[in-house]
This record gives structure tokens, sequence and C-alpha cells, in this order.
């Protein structure tokens, strides 16, 4: 028997009965103001979009006709009734009101979503925040919200109502990174049970653990260095990622007619970012073997590399929710796989919560919706721009020296280029559609295909999906990416949240970037016409 077939009964037996709850009631409508508010019929189907709530009785209206749960959208509109799916992304900024920051900390297991929820919330109140809302998810995360009020109306000249979703993904991403370090060694102290980890997640020890760069923070990579000897007059070299062919190496040595030999083989840490390597510099001077390959990363040196965690790969930052239109759970409303309540909870509740503290017949009605204080949160939006700001700098420096050699113009190309990840996913997805609809759209926005061929690919791709997206959630991210001037490239292959998750991934694939794939086939048909 599945889950699913375990727990429906229970909801449908405690929903009418939960519901009918005056406070739970009051609950949900206080908060519904100037939302969109859908209801959710047994994970079976949404209702109606736009929709809203008038009354408190209506929710108990919408469960009489078989709502087990109820979802709201983090924008603020002037009026929800007046949202249409045909709606540009001007169009719907002019009706939003504004947009409440909502932070979704979501993790296969309860214990790392607490611990990355305290971190978030301490790197909340060291940018001077104190007035936030906590909720458990109903299933194994929480969510953060912190009030429209408390950011300014303008920043930067300009209107913050209208930079939605960019400036609450930035924030978002902004405080993934700054807990980073932290969340790192925080997981990495608890006993993780590697066999259980993977028969849940299918993440493996080694899927989940990463070496950081000890001088700027970054992930660095795992090199091997190999200890060549000649055997004639024993003189040694040790050389950083040579390609091993059945051609030997002369020695070096004057008058030696010896061939060297490997007799170790060692690994070594380097940082692609600012250059740092465990590699010595004393090391990176022995250069002189012939058909030697020159040693990228020289310009530093550290032993300070460590092996840890990666905690953003056990409990992370949902940034999907950072979207138009996006709907979360609102507070108190029920989970149906879980039959649990999204209860909100109190900061010094959060250590010591378990799922039992949200059963609905039990659970206690709090405020999630906090007063704040006007501005409150400029530093940290401040903060989380400027830093943003300097992400896309890099981005930009890094695609320039990946495509620096390239010579060729994007055009001419033909999906049978597509990259075999690619055309997999345009067959269509079960799960994930969200993030393929991200995926397809940077891929082929970063080609340079045109609009009216994006448009009818992209609607193509999502009737093959099951259950395609809602056309206003498509229109709106192709709307918002045909408007962007920057160029957004796809994720890369390592990127496990795209790929590996969606089960893209049939072999190791030859390039990081699906991009850097099509143009390596680009540039050699253009040489073969040549």
């Amino acid at each position: 028997m599945s889950e699913k077939e375990i727990v429906m009964p229970k909801v449908k037996t405690i929903t009418k009965l939960y519901y009918s709850n005056p406070k739970i009631q009051k609950a949900i409508f206080e908060f519904s103001k100037d939302r969109e508010v859908i209801p959710s019929y047994m994970m079976e189907a949404f209702g109606k979009r736009p929709d809203s709530l008038q009354y408190p009785s209506d929710v108990m209206g919408l469960v009489n006709k078989g709502a087990t749960s109820f979802h709201c959208s983090e924008e603020l509109w002037q009026d929800p009734l007046k949202i249409s799916a045909d709606m540009s992304p001007d169009e719907l900024s002019e009706i939003r009101s504004s947009w409440d920051l909502l932070i979704d900390i979501d993790s296969h297991f309860l214990d790392y979503s607490k611990i990355a929820t305290k971190l978030i919330i301490g790197s909340l109140e060291k940018h001077g925040i104190k007035n936030y809302g906590i909720k458990f998810s109903g299933s194994k995360g929480f969510h953060i919200i912190i009030p429209a009020k408390a950011f300014p109306e303008f920043f930067n000249d300009k209107e913050t109502k209208k930079m939605f979703p960019e400036w609450p993904r930035a924030i978002s991403e902004y405080l993934m990174h700054d807990m980073k370090t932290e969340y790192n060694k925080e997981i990495s102290k608890l006993n993780i049970n590697f066999k259980a980890l993977e028969e849940r997640t299918k993440l493996s020890k080694e899927d989940i653990t990463e070496t950081i760069c000890p001088n700027c923070g970054k992930s660095a990579k795992k090199g091997k260095i190999v200890i060549f000897q000649c055997p004639e007059c024993k003189a040694k070299i040790e050389r950083p990622n040579p390609r091993i062919t059945k051609r030997k190496l002369k020695c070096t040595e004057e008058r030696c007619p010896g061939y060297f030999d490997i007799i170790e083989e060692k690994e070594y840490f380097f940082c692609e970012n600012c250059k740092t390597t465990s590699f010595s510099k004393r090391q990176n001077s022995l250069r002189k073997v012939i058909y030697e390959r020159p040693v990228k990363f020289s310009t530093d040196y550290s032993v300070d590399f460590k092996e840890e965690i990666s905690g953003n790969k056990m409990a992370s930052l949902d940034l999907v929710f950072v979207s138009s239109r996006h709907l979360f759970r609102m507070p108190y409303s029920l989970h149906e796989k879980t039959a649990l309540a999204s209860a909100v909870l109190k900061k010094s509740q959060i250590d010591s919560f378990v799922p039992k503290d949200a059963n609905p017949l039990k659970v206690k009605v709090l405020d999630f919706y906090p007063k704040v204080n006007p501005e409150e949160a400029r530093n940290l939006l401040s903060a989380a721009l400027t830093w943003k700001a300097l992400q896309l700098q890099d981005e930009q420096q890094e695609t320039k020296k990946k495509f620096k050699y390239e010579k060729i113009t994007i055009s001419g190309v033909t999906e049978d280029m597509f990259p075999r990840p690619i055309r997999k996913l345009l067959k269509g997805l079960p799960e994930g559609r969200k993030r393929g609809l991200f995926v397809l759209l940077t891929f082929l926005k970063s080609l340079n295909f045109s609009s009216e061929y994006i448009n009818k690919r992209i609607r193509e791709w999502n009737n093959l999906n099951d259950p395609p997206l809602k056309e206003g959630y498509v229109k709106s991210q192709i709307d918002w990416h045909l408007r962007q001037k920057r160029k957004i490239l796809p994720p890369n292959y390592k990127n496990e949240s795209f790929y590996k998750d969606l089960n893209l991934l049939d072999k190791i694939p030859e390039a990081k970037n699906p991009i850097v794939e099509v143009m390596r086939k680009l540039r050699k048909n253009n040489n073969q016409t040549n």
C-alpha cells in the first residue's frame, strides 16, 4: 500500500473536524488578505485561478466541496481577482502592491532543516531583522516569512514591488551563501547514516561531500599528482594531472638514456576561482619533462583544504518558490501526505519541535505574519543585491573565459546538435517540470533562438509533461526570460538539483555545460564546411 493510500483516509477523516475550528478559519482568512488563495482537492487538483477568500466561512465552504489544503501567493495584489494568465510581467507588476519574502527550507530529514532554519534566522538577525514568522511546512521543512513592509518602497531608484522575483531570489541566494560555511560544519558534526541517506535520497557519500578552498570559500576540485622515477639514474619528478599514454617520458637528466616510470599517485586540490592549490610552488616549478602540460593552478599554496559535508545538498532554500504567482502552503493548512498541520512556531521551539507537535487536533494557533518596523530589511536587501552584482560579474567573466577561444557566431543551431540530456528533457517530465522549464528556457535563449521558436517549442514540450504546467505559469516564465538583457546560461551538469534529480544523465557528460557541447559541435561543423 502506498503512502498516499495510507494517509489519505486519515486526512479525509479529520478535514471537516479540523477546519470547522473558528480559530483555524480565522488564521487562514487573516493571512489571505490581498493574496491569491487556491484550495487543493486531495492533491488531485487545484481550484480555479485566480481566487481569494472573502469571508472566514469561505474556508469551510470550500472544505465542504472537498478541499483538503489551502495555498496562497507570496505576492500581494491590489485585487487578486483581476489577475489573468494572459498578463505580461509588466501588467502583473502594475496590479501587484508588494511582495513578502518567503524562504522555503526543505530537506529529506527534519534535523537538517532545523539547522538550516536556525542559521537563516541568525543571518536575518545579523542584518538587523528582528521580526519574522516561522512555520512548519507540514512535512520535513520550514517556512520563514518577512513581511513586505520591512522592505523600502524604493531602492537604488527602483520600485520594490516591480522587482519580483529578481530581488527575493537574490536575497534567498545570498542567505544560503552567508550560512554555507557554518552550515557545513554543523551538518558534519552529525552522525550521518550514509546507507540510509542513499536509500532515501539516492545521494552517496561522495555526492554530498565537497572540499572548500581555504582562501575564497568556494568548492575546490580534486586532481592527481603523479610521481615519476627514472630506473636508470633514480631521478624523480612530480606532475599534476598528466596525460598518461603508452609513450613513456624521457628522463630529464643529461646523459641519462632512461625513461620515467610511475611509482606513486596522490590527490591534490585546486580552486578554479582564486587559483589556490595544495600542490606546492616547489613542485610546480618542476616542469622540465618533454610533453609536459603547463600547470595552471600555481598562484598560491595551501595545505588547509578540508573535505566536509555539503549542507546545501542536505537541506537547501527552494528558489522555485521565488517565481511569479507561485503558491505555498498557508499557515495551518493541512498537508495531505502527512496529515499534519502547517503550524506556526516560535524561535525557541525549533530545537524541540517534533512532527507530533503539528497534530491538527492539538495544534495551538499563533500569528505567522508579524508586525515589522518600516524598512527593517533594508540592510539585508542592500547586502544581497551587492553580493548578487559581484556574482553576476564573476559569471560574466567566467563565461568570457569559457568561450574566448570560440570564433563562431552562435547561429544555425539545429536540434540534432542538442546534448542527450536536453533531448531527453524535451520528451517531457512527470516531476520537476519547473526546473525543467528553467533549463530549457536558458538553453534555448543562450543559443539565440527566436522568441517565436522558444514560445512554440516550450509549449510543445509542456504538452508532453504529465501533467503539463499551467499555461499562466509557462507564459510568465517565457516572458521574463525573453526580457532579460544579460545572458543566463543553463545550469552546469554538476548541479544535481537539475540534471541528476530529473534523471536526465545516462552517462558522464562530455562538457561542463550543455551550451559548451553545442558550441563544440557547431565549431566542428564549421571547420568541416571550411
